[in-house]
């Protein structure tokens, strides 16, 4: 059971097969699942590596169809369900049963098991077969076309066949609305078949709107648009320093040309970046003790820029802060989650400034400089409000160079 100890104020965010069967679901009181499975051991949650396991993931897909899509959020009811298009692929990866063999195996390294996987016309098709492959339609009656198939485990839909396919499963497959489900019970439609056999008019005037969405759903029809996610882009550049300098105005004049270049290229793509990561590789042959072969300095950006002064500005301040230990010989530096540039609504007659001079950005040196814990602002919260201390809050920037969360405690 995922999502803390049976005494946390939390929901269950996911359960194993057995737990479902007894009746737990994601989304109830983590009280009420240990009252349902009293002996089944619960695990508190790591939003942070399950995000980070299923980026991994996706990568993997993205290197076997561009068309690859699944929500990020771990606290979402979708979360680890990926959806990958097939469509074109079959001269390139062979057919789509070996597509989900290799993709299978691609993942071996990353998930804990052999993942569930189905193949169809529809995405709702599609992760039905995956639920059937997996044992997970209660009440089905239609058994899987393919069983396992090297590491993973495949239920296929025939081309063409997705209404068959949908028809003998349970109704209340067609909508997570509970409301909607329960109306399908009392009218007696207990499969997917009996509705996809009803005329159009008369799911819209029971059901409304999501009657045509479930009627189109029962006769083997797409709902909803494939929207396939986008990666943000990483860019990497890197030079040698010949010979091995320790001064830090020449580790800047060669920062300057890596900067200047990334930043030429943003703006010639309209992207910017939020994440920028430096890699100094140390010479430490004629230093004295051990020394490390490399030193990286991480810094999420105050805002997304394609500015490469703001972001050489930034790390050097980083490099004042902590010089090197030993000579530098080679210099890296990689931007990381690119994406397309937002633009900025300015005012008619208020003068604007660079982003370098804005407020954040200024923070974020100055806390580098002086140290975090010594830099804030005010911030107008509410200017109505009765007492005048609760008028405002006091913010501190974090140590990524962004604003943390109004500081409560530490007003002044």
């Amino acid at each position: 059971m995922l999502g803390g100890m049976p005494w946390a104020n939390g929901p269950v965010l996911d359960a194993s097969r057995s737990a479902l069967e007894l009746g737990v679901r994601p989304g109830m009181p983590l009280g009420a699942a240990h009252r349902l499975a009293p002996e089944a051991r619960f695990l508190d949650p790591n939003p942070e590596a399950d995000r980070a396991a299923l980026e991994a993931a996706l990568d993997r897909l993205a290197g076997f169809s561009p068309g690859v899509a699944a929500d990020a959020d771990p606290t979402m009811a979708g979360f680890g369900r990926a959806e990958v298009q097939l469509d074109g692929l079959e001269r390139l990866w062979g057919p789509e049963p070996l597509i989900a063999s290799r993709i299978g195996e691609a993942l071996a390294e990353i998930l804990p098991g052999p993942p569930l996987a189905g193949i169809g016309g529809t995405r709702f098709a599609a992760a039905l077969a995956a639920s059937l492959a997996g044992g997970g339609v209660a009440g089905a009656t239609a058994p899987p076309a393919a069983g396992a198939r090297g590491s993973v485990r495949l239920h296929v839909v025939e081309p063409g066949a997705d209404a068959d396919f949908l028809a003998p499963l349970p109704a209340a497959m067609l909508s997570r609305d509970p409301m909607v489900r329960a109306r399908l019970d009392r009218f007696g439609l207990r499969r997917i078949g009996q509705v996809a056999e009803l005329p159009l008019s008369a799911v819209v005037a029971r059901f409304g709107a999501e009657g045509e969405r479930i009627h189109a759903r029962a006769r083997g029809l797409e709902t909803e648009p494939f929207r396939p996610r986008r990666a943000p882009e990483r860019m990497a550049l890197a030079l040698p320093v010949e010979p091995p300098v320790a001064n830090i105005e020449a580790l800047r004049f060669v920062l300057h040309r890596l900067a200047a270049t990334f930043g030429d290229q943003l703006v010639a793509r309209g992207a910017a970046a939020g994440r920028a990561r430096l890699t100094l590789e140390l010479d430490g042959t004629f230093v004295a003790g051990e020394t490390p072969p490399v030193l990286v300095i991480d810094q999420r950006l105050p805002e997304p820029t394609s500015e490469g002064l703001a972001v050489e500005r930034l790390l050097l301040a980083r490099i004042e802060a902590s010089p090197p230990p030993a000579p530098v010989s080679r210099l890296e530096l990689e931007l990381g989650d690119v994406a397309p540039a937002a633009g900025t609504q300015l005012t008619l007659f208020t003068p604007q400034t660079g982003r370098t001079g804005r407020l954040g950005w200024q923070l974020a040196r100055l806390g580098l400089r002086f140290g975090e814990h010594r830099i804030g602002w005010m911030e107008i919260g509410d200017p109505d409000a009765p007492l005048p201390e609760t008028r405002w809050s006091w913010r501190r920037p974090t140590g990524n160079g962004g604003a943390a969360a109004p500081d409560r405690e530490s007003r002044r």
